[in-house]
């Protein structure tokens, strides 16, 4: 069941939410512990805290020892993102990432057999079926980076703010212990790469616009209601709450902390041309046991990289919409790279507020319709290859 936290301390993560500077949070997170009671009830909640304080003190460190206390400069915890979606690159030291790197994207990275050669995330751009992945290489995962030894809170910090991950394993060194050591940081971080039961998006909205839950699943232990009472205990009473799958209580107070997120993610098997590696790629395949996709590359001789590009499509659950205008031809080079079960609504948002605003009626032309183009409305559910024209009232 949920902590059960004293008023002050909800009144204190009210101040925590609205702090505006690392520094600021960090001193309103530890007004917030000081009020959090200590029993086995709230040990999982004081844990999570505790770690996010330690991430945000070892950054200010960081840039405390490179005479950059205003925030600028030291290691980047967060890359803005670019593309149709951000992907970070995750991984033991030496396993090929920045070969990886110079095999797919437009980065320049320097490839070289010097351990822990790469100390701040390098982002770059893969293209594939008209779809732009970011790629951010991340510093290379020890045991500890989850405790934040060698910087791995900037690692383990990509990985959470990503759109997925690749976890790369080298095959020609123990591939499933080095996926463990690395599975292992993640799920420390309270990273998930196995899909969830049930999840919990908050979308915080500007004041005045209301508490909306929306319940697409089922609620195990509660009511509507008890979610509802909970998320305004926590003074979240302006936003949208969507609550997928099969949730507890507990998972929604998880969701008001952040504490667990879910990140689909492909795993990379690199240096497939070494000699002896066909035994461990097996080996691999039988640990994963199919619930993540497995792509055998090699860098090096940029072998594999279709393959890549399409488990990393298939897994972030990306479609490509085709827009037009009318009587105009299709702008075949830029789809929209949107998730699986947008509408036109979602569509035309993407474009331009105004266009919903404005909104009259949509042609789609799909090969699945019996008759193409098709007079639509904002509620009609896309799928990839579809082409759309948006007609408006100006």
């Amino acid at each position: 069941m949920p902590t059960n936290l004293p008023p002050e301390a909800m009144d204190k993560w009210e101040e925590v939410e609205a702090a505006h500077t690392p520094r600021e949070k960090l001193q309103k997170m530890q007004e917030f512990l000081s009020c959090v009671p200590q029993h086995k009830g709230t040990m999982k909640l004081r844990g999570t805290i505790k770690k996010k304080m330690s991430i945000i003190r070892a950054d200010l460190d960081d840039k405390k020892r490179k005479g950059t206390g205003k925030g600028g400069g030291g290691p980047k915890l967060f890359v803005e993102k670019e593309g149709s979606a951000q992907i970070a690159l995750i991984g033991m030291t030496n396993v090929g990432k920045s070969c990886l790197m110079t095999a797919t994207t437009n980065s320049k990275v320097v490839v070289t057999p010097t351990p822990y050669s790469t100390h701040e995330p390098v982002p770059g751009i893969m293209s594939y079926l008209d779809v732009r992945f970011q790629i951010v290489e991340a510093p290379a995962v020890m045991e500890g980076s989850a405790d934040g030894r060698a910087g791995g809170h900037i690692t383990l910090g990509l990985a959470r703010n990503a759109d997925g991950v690749i976890l790369m394993v080298d095959l020609s060194r123990d591939p499933v212990g080095q996926l463990k050591l690395v599975l292992g940081e993640l799920e420390k971080s309270r990273v998930l790469v196995s899909k969830p039961s049930g999840r919990v998006d908050i979308d915080r909205r500007h004041a005045g616009a209301a508490l909306r839950v929306i319940l697409m699943g089922k609620l195990l232990d509660c009511s509507m209601q008890d979610v509802e009472d909970l998320l305004r205990s926590y003074k979240i009473t302006d936003a949208i709450v969507r609550i997928s799958g099969e949730v507890r209580l507990d998972d929604v107070e998880d969701a008001i902390f952040e504490t667990t997120t879910y990140k689909p993610a492909v795993v990379v098997a690199n240096k497939l041309d070494l000699r002896g590696t066909a035994a461990n790629l097996r080996r691999l395949k039988e640990y994963v046991n199919g619930k993540l996709p497995v792509i055998a590359m090699s860098c090096e001789q940029k072998t594999g990289l279709d393959e890549l590009g399409k488990a990393l499509f298939d897994s972030l659950g990306v479609i490509r919409i085709y827009t037009k205008e009318p009587g105009m031809k299709v702008h075949s080079d830029h789809p929209f790279a949107l998730k699986r079960g947008v509408t036109i609504n979602d569509l035309a948002k993407n474009i331009h507020k105004e266009f919903v605003l404005n909104f009259l009626f949509a042609m789609v032309w799909a090969e699945r319709l019996p008759f193409s183009p098709k007079k639509v409305g904002l509620g009609f559910v896309l799928e990839d290859g579809d082409v759309v024209e948006i007609h408006t009232r100006v």
